[in-house]
């Protein structure tokens, strides 16, 4: 079972590349059927699509609900390299998605264990299968070193607005 959520994963993880190469918080997404089939994937776009909701999670959500005409997405498994936030976890919910796997814990946001546990809210009429820690380094690696860079910068910039008073 951990092969397949590794091979899915890694998939995740491109496109979470593709994110970061926009300058966008480097968070990729995939939604797989029963049968393992890829209904869709995404990557964050909420600065290129000027759209606060644009997370990797809704636009995936979005694009498999379009596909398969049904905004019910039964049986099905979503991938995301970061935890999923209370907005996302919420369309998860709502969309009925059966399981989440997710790489990396997220302690500021995260929705799915580490700072709310949507999915064992026993008041909620649905809740989703939860697997974390699928190759958490890497899912992990990419974002701190996105944000570590993002830091530096901003650093770069204050040093030289010092100097040049």
């Amino acid at each position: 079972m951990d092969t397949i959520h590794i091979k899915f994963m890694k998939l995740a993880l491109k496109e979470a590349a593709k994110a970061k190469q926009k300058d966008e918080v480097p968070i990729g997404a995939l939604l797989t059927s029963e049968s393992g089939k890829i209904l869709s994937s995404a990557h964050n776009q909420v600065i290129s699509l000027a759209d606060p909701t644009a997370h990797a999670e809704i636009l995936v959500i979005r694009e498999a609900a379009k596909k398969i005409q049904n905004y019910r997405l039964l049986k099905t498994t979503l991938y995301v390299t970061i935890e999923p936030c209370i907005m996302c976890m919420s369309a998860i919910i709502h969309a009925r998605i059966s399981r989440v796997v997710f790489g990396a814990n997220d302690p500021r946001w995260g929705a799915a264990g580490s700072l709310y546990n949507l999915a064992d809210d026993m008041r909620l009429n649905h809740r989703p299968e939860i697997i974390c820690n699928i190759c958490n380094d890497e899912c992990k690696n990419i974002i701190q070193a996105f944000f570590r860079a993002k830091r530096k910068l901003v650093e770069s910039k204050n040093c030289n607005a010092k100097r040049s008073k």
